[in-house]
């Protein structure tokens, strides 16, 4: 355990001194960190061993999830976002179920062994995009502000909203059960993961803003505990919806959304002791970025080496098939009247990588002992190492592309 720690910690560092550099490349971090990860894997070094479903990977990658949401709710322009609230809902209102819907039927349609069940767990396990991966395009200031905050909105709320259906399909799948129990089920299961989540997100936020600005003005706070409060109330908020019976994610990123707007008005302290917003979140973004990375890298040793060898034609057609079709027709349709011309349609039915979140499904569906758990696996891991793949390349060049057609006007 300690040999891993140290390579961890070290490669980490390492990355650290050329990241600035690395960043105006079409290299991404997670590609060079998934990379790394084979290198020193069963298939490489032998440093990491190759059990995909260690309760190790599956912990960091919920920690990951945790934080990467909650900041950038927390960092959220919720001034661009109130103006062009459209985008996001339709995508999720619209756009996400189309997406599970279109995904489990091709899954179908492709793969026999799979029963209507299971083909359904792929396609809501892959409908999830990963606010992680496309912070690239998110925080790019190239890419108009409302396809930013749109995107960003969208990542941090779908994998929440998908989790229930997950549980639905796998309840189906594992008792062969279905009809109009199943979908009373469904609908029980997403009243209580988006209540109990919305609840504790935003009622563990509330009382720590309250907290917060209540030490800030009798000067109790430094300079460094203000910053470690963000990252403790971003895995705070998560365990406990989880805890709950709630779905950690959306309490996540609505906290983060309403610690946000409360940073921004200096918690109701108007003085010189109130923080910057920006200060506030610079520990938590670092601390995001670092748990993402080393997640990549466990993604690289544990998962991807084990998975090449098992590839064959319906894999990665269906994975193909899943990051174009499957996502981005669901999306153009949901837009349909938004008034968004179709570059604009196609560049947000585009960034929506694959990755945490989609990695943490599959170890969730693994667990569960789900039939042909082990396929459904192998296709999310394809899918989500061609995603980080095309994804990474094409963030900077579609980026430029969509800003020069557009006014950088922020919104």
């Amino acid at each position: 355990m300690y040999i891993e720690l140290a390579v961890l910690a070290l490669f980490v560092f390492g990355y650290s001194l050329v990241a600035g550099r690395l960043a105006s490349t079409r290299v991404s971090g997670p590609l060079v960190f998934v990379l790394a990860g084979l290198a020193m894997g069963p298939f490489g070094l032998a440093w990491f061993d190759g059990d995909a479903t260690r309760t190790e990977l599956r912990v960091l990658a919920d920690l990951t999830l945790a934080t990467v949401l909650f900041m950038d709710a927390a960092n959220a322009d919720l001034g661009v976002l109130r103006r062009n609230i459209r985008l996001p809902v339709r995508m999720l209102a619209l756009g996400l179920p189309g997406a599970m819907l279109l995904g489990g039927i091709v899954a179908a349609l492709l793969f026999d062994l799979l029963t209507w069940p299971e083909a359904a767990i792929l396609g809501v396990m892959l409908a999830a995009t990963d606010a992680a991966l496309g912070k690239a395009v998110v925080t790019n200031p190239a890419v108009p502000g409302r396809l930013r905050e749109g995107l960003s909105f969208e990542s941090g709320l779908n994998d929440g909203l998908a989790v229930p259906f997950l549980f639905v399909f796998i309840a189906i799948a594992t008792a062969g059960g279905g009809g109009e129990s199943g979908a009373a089920l469904a609908l029980q299961l997403v009243a209580e993961e988006l209540g109990i989540g919305l609840a504790v997100g935003l009622g563990i936020t509330l009382l720590a803003g309250t907290l917060f600005s209540w030490c800030l003005r009798r000067g109790w706070l430094t300079e460094v505990w203000s910053q470690i409060t963000i990252v403790a109330l971003a895995i705070g908020s998560f365990a406990v919806a989880q805890s709950l019976g709630g779905s950690g994610y959306i309490a996540a990123f609505s906290g983060g959304l309403l610690f946000g707007a409360l940073a921004g008005r200096g918690f109701g302290v108007h003085t010189e002791r109130a923080p910057e917003a920006k200060e506030l979140m610079l520990t938590g973004e670092a601390m995001s970025e670092t748990l993402a990375l080393m997640t990549w890298l466990l993604f690289g040793a544990m998962v991807v080496g084990s998975i090449a060898t098992q590839w064959d034609w319906t894999v990665l057609l269906y994975a193909v098939l899943s990051l174009t079709l499957v996502r981005m027709l669901p999306v153009f349709l949901a837009l349909s009247g938004t008034g968004e011309d179709t570059a604009s349609k196609l560049f947000l039915g585009w960034f929506g990588p694959r990755g945490l979140a989609s990695i943490v499904f599959a170890i969730i569906v693994l667990n569960e002992a789900v039939p042909n758990g082990g396929f459904i696996a192998l296709v999310v891991a394809t899918t989500v190492l061609l995603s980080l793949v095309a994804h990474g390349v094409s963030a900077n060049p579609l980026a430029k592309w969509i800003g020069m057609k557009e006014p950088k006007d922020g919104a």
